[in-house]
């Protein structure tokens, strides 16, 4: 029987067979680290649940910030930001709540000129041009008849107050002058077209109610006929 050899006896034996020295002295690979793999940008398009409700919040904000800029509370009362025009005023209609300047630069209350007397509004197209002076001083001449008659007379125009003192002046008008740059009592008595003012006039009795009006009208007849539209009234009556 051949006798057993050592490597037979370890395997046998149950050993781990031993590495040979010269297998020993061969140096192990070097191990390099592999860089852990980069982790991926986290995308910044948002998923539609988010992006809906990101919409209704800022849709809530924009609301709000609208309405605080359209009105706001003041002692539990919502006070809306003024109108910039006036409604349209016809026969029946009275004078609204305007605030003007009249050629001194005074601040004038529209509806409150009514108060006391009737009132004749003229209108004219530009202060100090030859239409406009013939009606001015027209009206100017037969002044104490209206007067006589417990009613007011103004001079209504987009001239500025400086302007409008500067025509009185050089005419000699007794009546004041309104001023309405922006033609919004102008337009509210329709009496604007084409961006400008119409040659015409109003009638309003006391009180503010609004009697007559002729539009247009012809510079020298203006006063005439609104005289005489007032004395038929008191003939009427």
């Amino acid at each position: 029987m051949a006798p057993r050899t050592k490597t037979s006896e370890n395997v046998e034996g149950g050993e781990a067979p031993r590495r040979s020295s010269r297998i020993a002295s061969i140096p192990a690979p070097e191990v390099v680290a592999k860089p852990a793999p980069a982790r991926k940008a986290s995308s910044s398009k948002k998923r539609p649940a988010d992006e809906a409700e990101e919409g209704k919040a800022d849709a809530s904000t924009s609301k709000k910030t609208k309405a605080d800029a359209v009105a706001e509370k003041v002692d539990g009362a919502e006070v809306q930001e003024p109108a910039t025009g006036l409604e349209p005023i016809d026969i029946g209609d009275r004078l609204p709540s305007l605030t003007l300047k009249n050629e001194k630069g005074e601040d004038v209350q529209v509806a409150e000129l009514a108060a006391e007397k009737g009132v004749v509004f003229f209108l004219v197209p530009k202060a100090d041009t030859p239409g406009c002076t013939t009606q001015a001083c027209a009206f100017r001449d037969v002044y104490p008849d209206f007067s006589s008659h417990n009613v007011e007379v103004y001079c209504l125009s987009a001239d500025t107050s400086a302007a409008q003192s500067k025509w009185q002046l050089k005419k000699e008008l007794p009546y004041p002058l309104l001023s309405d740059p922006k033609r919004i009592l102008i337009t509210a008595l329709g009496a604007t077209e084409g961006g400008k003012t119409k040659r015409s006039h109003f009638i309003f009795a006391k009180g503010g109610k609004l009697l007559e009006k002729k539009i247009p009208v012809k510079p020298a007849d203006s006063p005439t006929l609104a005289l005489e539209f007032i004395k038929s009234l008191e003939a009427a009556a």
